[in-house]
């Protein structure tokens, strides 16, 4: 009939994109105390996915400027790739959360982790300050959300300023700010864990599980980390190396997940190339967003891979 449109035959594959705006792996990620030259050194030969050198926490007043320098001095000397390497400065408000931010500006580290974030004007302060201090670009800010305030806002300060790479439960501060106990199954805290990964989920961000206090408690360690893959977290911070492999086990794709991923982007691509929008998998309907899970699982199973092969 005339004036119709030519029948199309085949669409063009579009690409199916991973939601998150990062697939590094993320499983592991230890903080090591600015203060402890042995474990500054010893963490450049872990086989962790990343390590927060740490100026807060850890370390004593006394000690906080020999520490900065001592982080300082090693970030600079390097030799921790392919780990991922962020700083944890001390919480704005402290006589040495400027400084910090400062000292680290200009140096080879992969982010700052922000203690104690409440509000986005404690985020755009620090993102201000390493801005005026010289960063050649914008640097990564990982802000850790362990108070009843930060929880509530979540949303607000994870969007206050593009920098923002990601968030990290901080449970054991958390707990205390509730007045809650240390349980088995974390139930008082699980409102709050799932707000943290709603809000980085909302800004397409990563978010880090809290530490496991107990260390000698091997099968309570393996059931926080069950349940913080299962919650959504991509990785979990530690606060000792001997729990590195099994948090790397934890929070890696199981081998059959990812085969099953990679058999369904093949059918889903078939599918688009012949224009359909839906196709049935292995008796499942699949999605443009059932593919775009299925590429991200594949895509940090491969990340995981050449991260390993590394070192």
């Amino acid at each position: 009939m005339s004036g119709l449109l030519p029948r199309i035959e085949r669409m063009p594959e579009p690409p199916v994109i991973p939601s998150p705006r990062d697939e590094r792996p993320r499983r592991s990620v230890l903080y090591v105390p600015g203060s402890n030259a042995k474990a500054l050194a010893k963490a450049r030969t872990l086989p962790c996915d990343g390590l927060i050198l740490d100026l807060e926490d850890s370390v004593a007043p006394e000690a906080k400027e020999p520490a900065r320098r001592a982080v300082v001095e090693a970030a600079t000397a390097g030799g921790f790739a392919p780990r991922e390497l962020l700083v944890r400065v001390n919480a704005r408000g402290t006589p040495w959360h400027r400084d910090d931010l400062a000292s680290f500006s200009r140096l080879p580290v992969d982010g700052i982790v922000l203690p104690k974030v409440e509000t986005p004007e404690d985020v755009r302060e620090a993102a201000g300050v390493l801005a005026a201090s010289g960063a050649p670009s914008p640097l990564a800010l990982w802000l850790t959300i362990e108070t009843p305030r930060g929880v509530l806002a979540a949303d607000q300060v994870t969007g206050a300023h593009p920098s923002v790479a990601g968030l990290v439960a901080g449970t054991s501060d958390l707990t205390k700010e509730l007045r809650a106990r240390h349980v088995s199954g974390r139930e008082p805290l699980l409102h709050a864990l799932s707000a943290i990964v709603l809000a980085a989920r909302a800004h397409s961000l990563p978010a880090l599980d809290g530490v496991h206090l107990a260390l000698e408690d091997e099968e309570g360690f393996a059931a926080a980390c069950r349940q913080g893959r299962d919650l959504g977290f991509d990785g979990k911070t530690l606060i000792h190396p001997r729990t590195i492999p099994a948090a790397n086990r934890a929070f890696a794709p199981d081998p059959a997940e990812v085969d099953d991923a990679r058999r369904l982007l093949a059918a889903w691509r078939a599918a688009r190339a012949e224009g359909r929008g839906v196709v049935v998998h292995e008796r499942r309907l699949v999605e443009e967003l059932h593919a775009k899970e299925a590429e991200r699982l594949v895509a940090l199973a491969q990340a995981i891979a050449a991260r390993d092969a590394g070192g």
